[in-house]
């Protein structure tokens, strides 16, 4: 079984929604990097030109590759990624190889009806 790994970098009172839209689209956990800080092409500036940083939460799903690019998009319409600027981004990556997730395995060949060892 192939895996992606689904990074998203979201406003802290976002991560909630978009957790549950992940889950929603079929995955089967997440871990979640909580105050993380991030910056976009301009700095803001608030009040007597203080430099305004939101607070981000960093998300990390492993998922398998068949469903992930429905959880990025899962994802990126929750967070409104595309509509509004500075919510967040999310972006996947090629995973070489996983251990620990076994389990979760068992239940992804249950939903997708393939054999565990298939690579």
């Amino acid at each position: 079984m192939r895996f992606k790994l689904i990074v998203a970098l979201v406003e802290d009172d976002l991560t909630d929604d978009v957790l549950k839209a992940a889950r929603d689209a079929g995955a089967t956990g997440a871990t979640v990097i909580n105050n993380a800080r991030g910056e976009g092409l301009k700095k803001a500036r608030g009040i007597f030109g203080m430099e305004i940083t939101a607070q981000r939460d960093v998300l990390l799903f492993l998922t398998e590759e068949h469903i992930s690019r429905l959880i990025l998009e899962s994802i990126a319409e929750v967070g409104q990624f595309d509509e509004t600027p500075g919510t967040g981004i999310a972006f996947q990556i090629d995973v070489e190889d996983a251990v620990g997730v076994q389990h979760q395995i068992k239940s992804l060949t249950e939903v997708l009806g393939q054999p565990a060892d298939r690579e």
